[in-house]
């Protein structure tokens, strides 16, 4: 089953380094969302990045430099985003965060062959390729 609908992303940039309570910040906006009953949150590991500092951090093997970037992606409604960002001013004090409003389509398992199943641009569906 194909669902389709509006939602919020949210996108939080660390330092891997970063940490709250001996714990990486990282896990814990992702431990939080959860507790939070968010849609789901994910971790993205940068190879190479720079932020506030200008100064370049990479994964390569000669290089000294730590604190990689990582980016959580949190999504879910509008109002749960914005009912959860309380938590991530509490728990930063230093990163990024980017709110995007984006179009969410989920699948789930059995719309291959459920019964009346629309296939892409037939008439409910938005037209070709949708």
């Amino acid at each position: 089953m194909k669902e389709h609908h509006r939602g919020r992303r949210v996108t939080v940039f660390v330092s891997e380094q970063a940490t709250w309570h001996h714990r990486p910040l990282y896990a814990e906006i992702v431990h939080r969302a959860h507790r939070a009953r968010l849609a789901g949150a994910t971790v993205l590991r940068g190879f190479e990045g720079f932020g506030a500092s200008h100064r370049v951090h990479t994964s390569r093997i000669l290089s000294l430099s730590g604190g990689l970037p990582v980016a959580v992606l949190i999504v879910d409604t509008a109002e749960a985003i914005d009912a959860f960002l309380p938590q991530l001013d509490e728990i930063l004090e230093r990163g990024t965060i980017t709110i995007d409003d984006v179009d969410v389509i989920h699948y789930t398992p059995g719309g291959h062959d459920a019964p009346g199943r629309r296939t892409p641009g037939g008439p409910a569906s938005g037209g070709e390729g949708s």
